[in-house]
């Protein structure tokens, strides 16, 4: 009997213990079937928001390239081929080659001295590369023939407009070449007088370059590479004025091949003139003035030495008031007569030191030929 009971019993106890551990595996069951639709659930949420982010992206992208992407003064019914790197021996600069059509058009200038009325040169983005593969014989000689100075440089091969001819180029350059003579006309009939020799040709850094205008004292000749490549001594002063040249562009210049070497030039000044549509009289205009005895110990460029704003209006476009003596460049005598013969008097109680440069002087000079009544 009691055998009977305890089998009973255990028996019992065998079912109760395959019940309770059904109940718990289905309990774990339910735990993992739940754990596993919320990591589902969980992984749809993030793909969604992640597809979210990335068309949000996608459109800001989109929208910041197209915002980006400077607009090509270039014809737009013009097609235009990828834009060339040239490199010179210091600095890396962007060209621009338009269309085919265009590109005939313009090398006529390079070909025939032809800056012909359907090129659309008030177009073109400068620098621009006109000729390739010419050496420098055939450039000079082309120079020569055309006329052709201070718009044209010869690099590595390449021949490189930066600069297209306009009244508000010329007139500038003469304007500032009268003031340098008027602060030196008490020295005219010496041998310390100053001498002006316009856009001459200069040779270095497998380039060849002309300033709009140059001046220096008489100087004897140099161990080359002078400023011809042999003999001859670089100026003293040079000017560069810009109006469709860029500002970059012609400060590189300047730090690069001006005063990149410190037995070059001595003194460099450099005025920007604001483009301004045909028939307009410029308005804002800048003035740098760089001088080599500025340049810092364990430096790379030489730093400018004045700047100033002498336009009629401002980047703001508002009107200046600009009173003499306000604006001006200072050049030294010991710079403009730096590296002279020995012999030649400096006449320090004939001529200021320093000469002054007032820009509002030359600024009315210039604007005088934009009178009309």
């Amino acid at each position: 009997m009691k055998s009977r009971d305890f089998a009973r019993h255990a028996f019992t106890c065998i079912r109760l213990a395959i019940y309770v551990c059904v109940i718990i595996q289905s309990y774990l069951n339910l735990i993992s079937a739940f754990f596993f639709i919320t990591s589902q659930l969980s992984i749809t949420k993030s793909r969604t928001l992640s597809m979210k982010i990335y068309s949000s992206s996608s459109s800001n992208f989109s929208r910041i390239s197209r915002i980006s992407k400077p607009e090509s003064s270039e014809s737009p019914t013009t097609s235009t081929t990828p834009i060339t790197s040239i490199s010179s021996k210091q600095s890396t600069f962007i060209t621009h080659k338009p269309g085919e059509e265009l590109k005939n058009l313009r090398r006529l200038w390079w070909e025939e001295g032809n800056i012909h009325p359907r090129a659309k040169w008030e177009e073109a983005m400068l620098p621009y590369m006109i000729a390739e593969g010419i050496t420098l014989e055939e450039y000079e000689e082309r120079t020569d023939k055309f006329n052709v100075r201070g718009l044209w440089e010869w690099v590595d091969y390449n021949v490189i407009i930066y600069e297209l001819p306009s009244k508000h180029h010329e007139t500038f350059i003469s304007s500032v070449t009268k003031e340098i003579f008027k602060q030196c006309i008490a020295v005219d009939g010496t041998n310390a007088r100053i001498g002006g020799l316009g856009a001459i040709r200069t040779r270095a850094d497998n380039s060849e370059k002309e300033a709009d205008a140059c001046f220096r004292p008489s100087k004897p000749p140099v161990r080359p590479p002078g400023s011809d490549g042999e003999g001859e001594p670089w100026p003293n002063i040079v000017i560069e004025v810009a109006y469709s040249e860029s500002e970059q562009h012609v400060l590189n210049k300047v730090k690069e091949y001006w005063l990149g070497n410190l037995n070059r030039v001595h003194d460099t000044i450099v005025i920007k003139i604001d483009p301004v549509s045909r028939g307009q009289i410029p308005k804002r205009m800048q003035a740098w003035h760089f001088c080599v005895t500025e340049k810092p110990l364990g430096t790379i460029d030489v730093p400018h030495r004045t700047y100033f704003e002498f336009g009629t209006h401002d980047k703001y476009g508002s009107p200046t008031n600009i009173q003499q003596g306000q604006c001006v460049i200072k050049i030294s005598l010991d710079c403009l007569y730096h590296d002279t013969f020995t012999d030649v008097t400096i006449h320090r109680q004939l001529l200021p030191d320093p000469i002054i440069l007032d820009f509002l002087e030359i600024r009315t000079d210039f604007l005088c030929m934009y009178r009309t009544r």
